[in-house]
C-alpha cells in the first residue's frame, strides 16, 4: 500500500459523493412535480420545515455521520481481501452515500443551509460538543482511530473496522429512531425508519463477523 492510497480513496469519495448529490437533486426535482412525496404529511410543498426543525437538524447531522461511515468503508475496502468485509463496505458506501445525497437534496429543495450555525444534536433536545480528538457526534470515530484504521491491514483492519462501525451504527440508529418519531415530513420519517432497521440488521451481522474472528464488539 503506497502513501498515495488514502489520497486516492479520498478523491474517489468526493467524486462519488458529488455524483450521488447530482442524482439526488434530480430525484428532488421530481418530488417538486409531485409535492405529496416530499411535503409534510402529504401536504403542500410550500410548507417546508423550519431551519431549526427536527427534519433539517436530522438531515444535516446524519449527512455528516454518514460521510464518515463511507470514509471508513473506503479505507477498509483497500486494506483487506476478505470478501465478506469488502461486501459490507460496498453496501455501506452505496447505501449511506445515496442517503446522504437525498438529505442534502431535501435541504436544497427546502431552501435551508446544509450546515448548522449551532452545535450538533440540538434537534434531539440536547447538544453535543465536538471533542478535540475529531469526533463530531456520538458514535463517530476519532482522528486517532481513523489513523489506526488507515495503518492497519488484513484481519487487524477488519476487526477495527467492524468495532468502529458497530459503535457508529448504534449512535446512528439512535439518531434515526428519534427522527422517525418526531420529524414532520414523511420523507424524513420514512428514511429514518428505514435507517433504524438497516443499521440494526448490520449491527447483528458485524457481531457475527467479529465472533468469527475471535473478537468482541
Amino acid at each position: 500500500m503506497t502513501a498515495l492510497a488514502p489520497a486516492r480513496s479520498t478523491r474517489r469519495l468526493i467524486l462519488a459523493g458529488a455524483a450521488v448529490l447530482v442524482v439526488a437533486l434530480g430525484l428532488v426535482a421530481l418530488m417538486v412535480v409531485r409535492p405529496s412525496a416530499a411535503s409534510p404529511s402529504g401536504g403542500s410543498s410550500l410548507s417546508a420545515p423550519a431551519e431549526d426543525s427536527v427534519d433539517a437538524g436530522f438531515a444535516r447531522d446524519m449527512a455528516i455521520h454518514h460521510q464518515q461511515a463511507v470514509e471508513m468503508s473506503f479505507i477498509v475496502r483497500d486494506r483487506t481481501d476478505d470478501e465478506d468485509v469488502r461486501r459490507l463496505a460496498y453496501d455501506i458506501i452505496n447505501t449511506q452515500a445515496n442517503q446522504r445525497g437525498m438529505m442534502l437534496g431535501w435541504l436544497e429543495m427546502w431552501g435551508l443551509p446544509k450546515s448548522a450555525a449551532g452545535p450538533p444534536m440540538k434537534w434531539m433536545g440536547h447538544t453535543f460538543t465536538p471533542t478535540d480528538d475529531g469526533s463530531l457526534m456520538p458514535g463517530m470515530a476519532t482522528d486517532a482511530e481513523l489513523a489506526e484504521l488507515t495503518a492497519a491491514k488484513g484481519e487487524k483492519a477488519e476487526v477495527l473496522f467492524l468495532r468502529l462501525m458497530t459503535v457508529h451504527h448504534r449512535a446512528g440508529a439512535d439518531m434515526a429512531q428519534a427522527a422517525a418519531g418526531t420529524a414532520r415530513t414523511d420523507v424524513i420519517r420514512n428514511l429514518a425508519d428505514g435507517m433504524v432497521r438497516g443499521q440494526q440488521s448490520e449491527i447483528g451481522l458485524m457481531a457475527d463477523m467479529l465472533k468469527d474472528r475471535g473478537a468482541k464488539p
